[in-house]
């Protein structure tokens, strides 16, 4: 058996079917595991929610940014809606209630502890451990899967607070939680999340550091994948594996295999 972590499909099924061809994927053996943002901007997200739900048990999945605003938009807050919103095939879908549902079902962090592994939209924030990461997650996932989701949803948006400090309130809380694990790149020093920038590692103000090299991170021994940051591309340091090869901007789709002889890369152009 292996698994197969993928980043970013943002919608594009037919490069995800090609990806899973090159690696011979076998649902029956093997599984995949998807950094989130299945949907938004690219031509098939509808097509490529019921793929990758009809996979069952074989793939499992992590909430992404844009996986949440498609949860926002079904759950009425309409305000970022486009006349050409690749979101509206999948409201608009006739399963579109069961999909919706499945999602909400997705977590935010997910951990093999006996890899010491887990998976994440955009990071872990450098001052929480794993433990304390799906203790988050599992506070976060329970409003979403509660009759307290569709005000969230209308509350979700926003850059604030963006130090844990200064969240007070139960949606302040939650708003960072979420930053934290589906928008955050950059991190001050302080631990305060930073939206503006999202350039190249080495090119942004020095007073900002990759989350994932803060020195003060608690990961230990455990790694994370990673998607989210399509600039970094792929990169691998001892403590993490970043995914997102940018293939809805015609970079690549890329999967990283974990089986017991190690890690070993796949890609394919999305041109």
């Amino acid at each position: 058996m292996s698994i197969y972590a993928i980043g970013d499909v943002q919608g594009c099924l037919d490069h995800l079917k090609k990806l899973l061809d090159k690696i011979k994927f076998d649902p029956a053996k093997d599984q995949l595991w998807f950094t989130g943002d299945l949907v938004n901007r690219g031509p098939k997200s509808l097509q490529t929610l019921r793929f990758v739900k009809g996979l069952d048990k074989a793939a499992v999945t992590v909430l992404g940014n844009h996986d949440l605003h498609l949860l926002a938009m079904a759950g009425g807050n309409m305000r970022y809606l486009k006349k050409d919103d690749s979101l509206l095939e999948v409201l608009r879908a006739h399963d579109r209630e069961e999909l919706i549902r499945w999602l909400l079902q997705q977590k935010f962090i997910r951990t093999d502890k006996r890899l010491k592994l887990s998976l994440v939209h955009a990071g872990v924030h450098p001052f929480w451990t794993i433990k304390k990461a799906n203790k988050l997650a599992r506070q976060a996932e329970k409003v979403l899967q509660s009759d307290k989701a569709e005000d969230f949803l209308h509350d979700m948006y926003g850059n604030r607070p963006k130090i844990w400090s200064k969240a007070r309130k139960e949606y302040d809380k939650l708003r960072f939680i979420i930053n934290c694990f589906t928008r955050m790149r950059y991190v001050y020093k302080s631990g305060r999340l930073d939206f503006k920038y999202n350039a190249d590692v080495g090119l942004q103000p020095s007073r900002l550091l990759p989350w994932f090299l803060h020195p003060a991170t608690k990961l230990k021994k455990n790694r994370v994948i990673f998607g989210h940051w399509s600039r970094l591309g792929i990169r691998q340091t001892d403590r993490v594996f970043a995914l997102d090869t940018g293939c809805l901007w015609q970079g690549r789709l890329s999967a990283l295999q974990i089986d017991e002889d190690g890690a070993k890369w796949h890609s394919v152009d999305c041109n």
